[in-house]
């Protein structure tokens, strides 16, 4: 994690109080122009949230225990000629609280964890999640967003859910690219926002965002590399009425990726217009688009350049009972383990809903088609094209059991398509179960 971020939000902590998990003012919006205005989501650092029923209350803290048994049919991946299957067993305490005061909003999410294989013992993993996201409003008319997301795993199918998952309806990307099904990795994605509205209808902005991911056993991960990104961006947005907003963005990247024997780093810089209709409070409809120019530099080769378009757009309903979000993306991204900066066209779906008083289900989808920009001839150094598609989705149901208890299911599968890489080519396809049982306390705070 980036020190200076964390130690930024540890300072915003500490001198003062917490606000609510529903950012009243990225939440609603209303269809006057003398109300305060939004960060729409294609220049937004946050999230769209994801919670339904109990789920989206504010002022609560929470802590308990979950336990879970899994079982993978894929679990070494490229470290096997053929597919491998395991049962698994974690432990996942947990802490999770937000609150609402009249300057700051915060949602902080601790789980730390223990994930121990039946057969396979030597890739038993101490795992842990941090999940924070600050808002302060400075003065009535600027805003200081940051966002953070670290996450220590050595299996990505299994890690935990405490409220439901969260997605992105903007340019905003995973660090990971091609997922390796048990690998002990970290990665971290942090952003830091300001905002400034200069007029009832006129906003401008400013973010930072850095990316890393790491893999502490290159053994476990054939063919798949650490990377690191920075970027920046400024935007002016402007409210037509109290639903529509339209804006323009610039956006700076730094893609750096470390092959063997290599460095890669690719510089973009893009321009993009965006516009957001607002059809009601809870709804709401993006479009982003412009011009991307790229130039990569690879160690000892001459470096290449070009112009690519970028475009977006996502829809979010938030319901009562039901939450849906469906995105697309199309832009220069960072490898994610792979060679070098890619082409990524890019899809997701998340559907929540509270299907009983006690029962909550989910589905979740995801989509990635990439083109590597690193030259042919790096490529073939390196063992032959990294270009490929990845298939992802799960289903989940939960149910209370009475205040305290729950038990959930889920499953996952995913299928990755990277001929040249030895981490899936051999096995690309991996299926997940879970059932878990788990232990939540709860109680109000800032009343």
């Amino acid at each position: 994690m980036n020190p200076r971020f964390l130690v930024l939000i540890t300072i915003l902590l500490a001198t003062s109080c917490l606000w609510s998990q529903e950012n009243p003012a990225s939440m609603s919006t209303g269809t006057t122009d003398d109300q305060p205005m939004v960060v729409p989501p294609p220049v937004s650092a946050e999230s769209y949230p994801s919670e339904v029923g109990a789920e989206s209350r504010s002022n609560y803290l929470r802590t308990g225990l979950t336990f879970t048994a899994a079982y993978n049919d894929n679990i070494l991946g490229g470290q096997s000629s053929s597919a491998v299957a395991d049962e698994s067993y974690s432990v996942w305490p947990f802490l999770a609280f937000d609150e609402t005061t009249s300057r700051l909003h915060s949602v902080i999410t601790l789980t730390p964890g223990f994930t121990a294989y039946q057969r396979t013992s030597g890739r038993n993993e101490v795992d842990g999640n941090l999940n924070a996201d600050v808002s302060y409003r400075l003065s009535p008319h600027v805003t200081l967003h940051l966002v953070d997301t670290f996450r220590k795993s050595s299996n990505f199918l299994n890690q935990p859910t405490v409220g439901g998952d969260t997605a992105f309806g903007t340019s905003q990307v995973s660090p990971v690219t091609v997922i390796a099904p048990t690998a002990d990795q970290l990665s971290n994605i942090g952003t830091a926002q300001l905002t400034y509205q200069f007029g009832p209808n006129a906003m401008v902005g400013a973010s930072g965002t850095f990316t890393n991911l790491h893999y502490s056993n290159a053994s476990q991960v054939p063919g798949l590399y650490d990377s690191t990104s920075r970027g920046g961006s400024a935007f002016y947005n402007h409210r037509l009425s109290g639903r529509h907003y339209v804006g323009v963005t610039y956006q700076y990247q730094t893609l750096l990726a470390y092959p063997t024997g290599f460095e890669s780093k690719t510089q973009t810089n893009g321009v993009m217009l965006y516009y957001t209709f607002f059809v009601k409070p809870t709804f709401s409809v993006s479009f982003f688009g412009g011009p991307q120019y790229s130039n990569t530099e690879e160690t000892n080769y001459p470096s290449t350049h070009g112009w690519s378009p970028a475009a977006g757009a996502s829809i979010a309903w938030r319901g009562r009972q039901t939450n849906v979000v469906l995105s697309y993306s199309r832009m220069i991204a960072p490898g994610g383990g792979l060679m070098g900066a890619v082409h990524q066209n890019g899809g997701t779906f998340s559907l929540r809903r509270q299907l009983t008083r006690k029962m909550t289900g989910g589905f979740q989808a995801a989509y990635s088609n990439v083109n590597s920009l690193t030259p042919v001839a790096v490529q073939a150094l390196l063992g032959g094209s990294n270009d490929g598609h990845t298939i992802s989705g799960g289903a989940s149901l939960e149910r209370q059991l009475g205040e305290h208890f729950s038990v959930g299911l889920d499953y996952s599968r995913l299928h990755q398509s990277y001929s040249n890489l030895a981490i899936v080519s051999g096995s690309p396809d991996t299926n997940q179960g879970r059932i878990s049982i788990g232990y939540t306390f709860s109680r109000p705070i800032g009343r």
